[in-house]
């Protein structure tokens, strides 16, 4: 039997607007060197979100990872996909990644700390082209990434918090003496040898004595990149593997941190 046109149109009109997922180059400056990142969000309607600075594993601002933001983000958040080593530098391979982690790392910390943080500034800077609330700030990162947003924590930023996935937790400026003010939460591979046990004891120490608002969840059997199928590796001996139990409890628990941190979408 025929619908009715008017039950048609009614039912069109109750249907939910589709997602419509959308992403954009943004530039940013410090001192003379130009940053490149990338803007994601769900613009299918004009509600202003909470923001997430996102900084990618040591292959930089890839199309994964900018996929991986259009997952984060939803219609819940907006993400800026942080550029780390400037414009011009984007890895081909681990070789080249390798060398631009380590010229970032190379004054122990600082130049990581100053970029993190005008990756911060970049993202806020955009509240008024994109539905963004400016005053509800996170971060978040995976591998290298990680470690990047925990330095960006130890710098005292003022953010609603940060989430570290697989990151190294080794202090790279331990005399900063700074205050953690944003709560953390570590997702770490229990048997990822990259991040042995002694690391995790400093680190909690570390954040203890910062005053910090802190959790670190241990992955039994996870190792490095267990978030990440797509740089996994698939060998038995692989540190870097990809542990598809670990990647969803980890998600959901990055989720849930940042509803718990932000609370409630604000509305027009």
């Amino acid at each position: 039997m025929r619908r009715p046109a008017a039950v048609l149109a009614l039912a069109l009109c109750a249907s939910p607007a589709f997602a419509a997922i959308k992403s954009k180059p943004v530039e940013w400056k410090i001192g003379d060197e130009t940053f490149s990142g990338v803007l994601v969000y769900d613009d299918v309607n004009a509600i202003k979100r909470p923001g997430l600075v996102m900084v990618p594993n040591w292959m930089g601002v890839t199309d994964n990872a900018i996929k991986r933001a259009g997952e984060i983000a939803g219609d819940d958040y907006v993400v800026l996909v942080a550029d780390m080593y400037g414009r011009d530098v984007r890895p081909k391979n681990k070789d080249e990644a390798k060398a631009a982690v380590g010229k970032v790392y190379a004054d122990g910390g600082l130049t990581l700390r100053k970029r993190a943080s005008a990756a911060v500034a970049a993202l806020k800077a955009q509240d008024k082209t994109a539905p963004l609330d400016a005053s509800r700030i996170g971060a978040l990162g995976f591998c290298f990434g990680g470690s990047s947003v925990l330095e960006l924590a130890r710098t005292g930023a003022n953010l609603a918090g940060v989430v570290s996935f697989h990151g190294g937790l080794k202090a790279h400026l331990p005399d900063s003496g700074v205050k953690v003010n944003a709560p953390v939460l570590v997702l770490n591979g229990a048997a990822d040898k990259s991040v042995p046990n002694e690391d995790v004891v400093a680190f909690e120490k570390e954040m203890d004595e910062a005053g910090a608002d802190w959790q670190l969840v241990n992955y039994s059997g996870a190792r490095h990149c267990f978030a990440e199928s797509e740089n996994a590796g698939n060998a038995p001996e692989d540190n870097c593997r990809f542990d598809a139990r670990a990647a969803k409890r980890s998600f959901a628990a990055m989720r849930a941190f940042f509803v718990e941190r932000f609370g409630a979408r604000t509305t027009d």
